[in-house]
């Protein structure tokens, strides 16, 4: 199924969808009128909180026009500018902007007997924006999105709402559409939609939103066809997948997570709505659990599903259920006008879950990361320059969120900026780790462990250990309050082209080994068995400190410095354990 059929489907299946034509806006006040067209009274604030937290009422009105560089007014509602010729910003074209507001409902209303729509009327031709200030409307009114309402009727219903007016926004819409064609989504003869309706919400977009499908230019036309008509869809099914993508697209739609600079929407097609919404719930938890578990309180299999998933079970057996429910992922990033596509992953949801599963295993590291299960957003954020979400690299988190919902290869892009990012600051940490391990297992079908593997002989690995034990006899001989660590000076050097720095590392802990022998000899020995346990394992036959190497056994060598560094640090559970890093527990073995 196509990305925009399976939107119209959506569409179809919302409880609370606007009707065709019709679209839920943000109104911030709404103008009471008498009969005869004056104001009954000052504006009625329809916003929400207070001070700079208020925010508009989602209010269905007819759809807006779409507005380009041009002046083109809605029916029956806008922003001030167009309704009332007033604007904090004072633009120039504002005159113009309320004379296209008057002429369009001078034709659209014309001799109608409607009292609501004669009233609008009456106030339009009686208008003019100096009187805003005599009324001493309020100035915060300036630029918010304006409806009206007969003063008789303003608890019940805004004028848009009367029957007249629907059949005036009927007959309105109906002057702009295109000829009859065979819908590329529906498949049924309709009017072609000449332009589609603007997609709104997406991150770093234009706030008059954006289109998916359009054609605007002449370079554009083909066989003497031009805009829609190049793609023929129809004014129901632009009208559809538009509104259901704008619904999804709202920050507080349960629909609607931002990865990196994707914003993505997600939705699920199911015969039973409670399954459709477990599985939403699901994968919001998958993404990010905390953000899926605030403030929300869930019932029926919402709730149980998630309550198995706050108790630690996986989502593919907390969601083993939802097995056969179709599910979409869209990721979508502006550009320009326009709106691209980043990624649209469709499947099971239970082939979704096994692949997330396998994800999460590909991950795993020990020692873990602080948080756990970490977000996605945290892993994409090691991967940006000062650990800034906006600097997380383009095109880096579609392409990796589509590998891991479809069980693919993970972006090679992953592992050059993690191991970037880590000869930048030297940070070893469990997440950038976990990053290469995943790289390494699936990409290069490495069988990369998730703790130390003492047996290892992959050079990388070893060479990473080695330089771990180094950095830990630093640490041992000149204490843990040192300037700068062997790491800071040298992991960039020492994990791209170990032959220029290990054997000044080597030196270097001989002499630092020599310091430890006078205070403490135990851990000396300790130390020199671990250093001489590593050097044993290199390949004989091969260079131990080669000239450079490759991307992949750079990788192993992060993975062997964590799992190295996380081993001299962990806590030993068996009491009178002799470890290199308990200074009395290694003189007693010492003496022993």
């Amino acid at each position: 199924m196509s990305i925009l059929a399976s939107l119209v489907r959506a569409y179809e299946r919302m409880a609370d969808a606007p009707a065709p034509g019709y679209s839920v806006e943000k109104i911030g006040w709404a103008i009471p009128l008498l009969d005869d067209g004056e104001p009954a009274g000052p504006p009625i604030d329809l916003r929400s909180g207070e001070g700079r937290r208020t925010a508009p009422r989602p209010v269905q009105v007819p759809r807006p026009t779409k507005r380009t560089s041009g002046v083109a007014a809605n029916f029956l509602w806008d922003k001030t500018s167009y309704v009332l010729g007033v604007t904090a910003g004072g633009a120039k074209r504002t005159a113009d902007e309320h004379r296209c507001f008057l002429d369009l409902h001078r034709g659209a209303i014309g001799d109608s007997d409607d009292p609501g729509l004669r009233a609008i009327l009456h106030f339009l031709e009686a208008w003019s924006p100096d009187r805003f200030a005599a009324l001493s409307w309020p100035e915060e009114m300036k630029d918010q999105n304006v409806v009206f309402a007969l003063e008789s009727e303003r608890r019940e219903r805004f004028v848009h709402d009367r029957a007249a007016a629907k059949a005036a926004w009927a007959r309105l819409s109906a002057e702009n559409t295109g000829a009859e064609a065979v819908c590329l989504v529906t498949g049924r003869t309709a009017p072609v939609a000449r332009l589609h309706p603007g997609i709104k919400g997406v991150w770093g977009g234009q706030s008059s939103g954006g289109s998916i499908v359009s054609f605007n230019l002449d370079a554009f036309n083909s066989y003497g066809h031009s805009q829609g008509d190049n793609a023929p869809v129809s004014e129901y099914a632009a009208f559809a997948y538009t509104t259901v993508l704008n619904r999804f697209l709202d920050r507080d739609s349960g629909h609607r997570i931002q990865i990196g600079d994707a914003s993505t929407v997600f939705w699920a097609e199911a015969a039973d709505a409670e399954d459709a919404a477990a599985a939403e719930a699901a994968f919001a938890w998958m993404i990010d659990p905390k953000a899926a578990d605030e403030g929300r309180i869930a019932t029926g299999k919402v709730g149980e599903v998630l309550r198995r998933l706050r108790e630690g079970l996986p989502v593919d057996r907390a969601a083993a259920e939802l097995s056969g429910v179709r599910f979409h992922v869209l990721g979508l990033s502006p550009n320009a006008a326009r709106i691209s596509i980043r990624f649209h992953v469709e499947n099971d949801f239970g082939a979704i879950t096994a692949n997330h599963a396998r994800f999460l295993e590909e991950l795993r590291v020990e020692p873990p990361p602080r948080e756990a299960p970490a977000p996605l957003w945290r892993y994409l954020v090691e991967t940006a320059v000062l650990r800034k979400r906006d600097n997380v690299p383009p095109n880096l988190s579609g392409d990796w969120l589509r590998a891991i919902l479809a069980g693919t290869r993970h972006p090679l892009t992953l592992l050059s900026t993690v191991l970037m990012r880590i000869r930048a600051d030297g940070d070893v940490n469990a997440l950038r780790a976990g990053m290469l391990k995943a790289v390494l297992v699936r990409n290069f079908e490495r069988n990369a462990s998730v703790a130390l593997e003492s047996a290892c002989t992959d050079r990388g690995y070893l060479l990473g250990r080695l330089f771990a034990t180094y950095e830990h006899v630093q640490r041992a001989a000149l204490g843990a309050k040192v300037n700068a660590t062997v790491k800071d000076k040298y992991y960039g050097a020492a994990s791209a082209q170990p032959q220029k720095v290990f054997r000044l590392l080597d030196a270097g802990a001989a002499n630092h080994l020599s310091k430890i022998g006078k205070t403490s000899p135990g851990r000396r020995v300790n130390l020199e068995k671990r250093l001489a346990e590593i050097m044993n394992l290199m390949d004989p036959g091969a260079q131990p400190f080669p000239p450079h190497l490759s991307a992949e056994e750079q990788a192993m060598f992060a993975l062997g410095y964590h799992h190295q560094l996380g081993d001299f640090f962990r806590k030993k559970n068996t009491p009178g354990t002799a470890d290199d890093t308990d200074d009395t527990a290694a003189d007693a073995a010492d003496a022993a």
